[in-house]
């Protein structure tokens, strides 16, 4: 093989890399167990992000992370614009959140995940200088079909349309926050059932479009990070998805567009990750709807994680099983 060949082959990351990057949220996940329901979301998150990071240093690949953990301090940890991986192999951008879902660990509740996105490099929007997103999740059925532009009212009657079923079997999943009181009041007045997330919209966003769930919706102002992660699984999803950019104040917004953001910009998938190469791998921390959480049988630790791949549109479960005494 020459060397046009051997650029050639590894200019974009393929299918091997998605095994690579399922230790590193298994390790994740098994690390930040000892700390579900002991209150403390800080160490859980700590010990999460030290594992996934020795993990994916191992990996090849040069990965720039896009979004991660925060900015560097005197301790490395996942924060945006670090190098990963070995370097030999393809060039990535990352987004990595070794626990969506502290808060939910620390208490013991449910759908804590460990994930990474990945796409080829320059295609993933960095929006890190403004914290939250307003986003609208489906199916496929949505496409052209809803928009952050219509009524919550509009688009549950059109999606109830586009899939054939009344407005009152409809479920739409909202974060449960105080700013989407209104937002809850008007889904329910529509007709239609809602799910209220503690936290975690980035699994109430795939499970929007995923066929085999009761969610048809998830809507709401989330973090602009999660939105962009979940653009990575909806690629593999053949799912639908929406976003617009939400600064909290007038100085959040001018930092937006210093970075040189679009602030009011409707934004599609193709905005928030361009082109069609992306993995989106999690594992479960807690039992979720998403995932099961990571349980210790005997000997043995089982954790339960999801793939997706948008080249190949598919989705795998990697159910696995680790020898205990290895990761005392």
């Amino acid at each position: 093989m020459n060397s046009t060949e051997t650029a050639t082959l590894y200019q974009h990351p393929d299918r091997n890399l998605a095994m690579e990057l399922v230790r590193a949220t298994e390790a994740a996940a098994i690390r930040a167990v000892p700390f579900i329901g002991r209150g403390d979301k800080n160490a859980a998150d700590k010990a999460a992000v030290d594992a996934m990071r020795v993990f994916l240093g191992t990996v090849n690949f040069d990965g720039l992370i896009v979004i991660g953990e925060g900015e560097k301090d005197e301790a490395p940890m996942l924060f945006n614009g670090e190098r990963v991986g070995n370097g030999r192999g393809p060039a990535c951008d990352i987004a990595v959140d070794p626990i969506d879902g502290t808060s939910l660990t620390a208490a013991g509740r449910q759908n804590a995940v460990s994930v990474i996105a990945v796409s080829d490099r320059g295609t993933m929007l960095d929006a890190s200088s403004i914290f939250y997103m307003d986003k609208i999740v489906t199916g496929g059925a949505g496409r052209g079909v809803v928009s952050l532009d219509q009524s919550i009212g509009d688009n549950l009657r059109e999606l109830a349309k586009a899939m054939n079923k009344p407005v009152g079997e409809m479920t739409v999943a909202v974060l449960d926050r105080p700013r989407h009181a209104g937002l809850i009041d008007a889904i329910r007045t529509a007709g239609a059932g809602t799910r209220l997330m503690l936290d975690g919209d980035v699994a109430g966003g795939i499970n929007a479009a995923r066929y085999e769930t009761r969610i048809d919706m998830c809507v709401g102002i989330g973090g602009s990070p999660e939105g962009i992660t979940t653009a990575c699984a909806l690629k593999a999803l053949g799912g639908y998805m929406q976003g617009r950019l939400a600064p909290k104040d007038d100085a959040e917004r001018a930092g937006g567009v210093a970075a040189g953001l679009d602030v009011d910009k409707l934004l599609e998938l193709d905005d928030m990750v361009s082109g069609n190469n992306t993995f989106f791998v999690a594992t479960g921390v807690t039992d979720g709807g998403l995932v099961d959480g990571v349980r210790r049988k005997g000997p043995m630790i089982r954790t339960e994680s999801i793939v997706l791949r948008s080249r190949s549109g598919t989705a795998r479960r990697v159910i696995a099983e680790h020898l205990a005494e290895k990761w005392l």
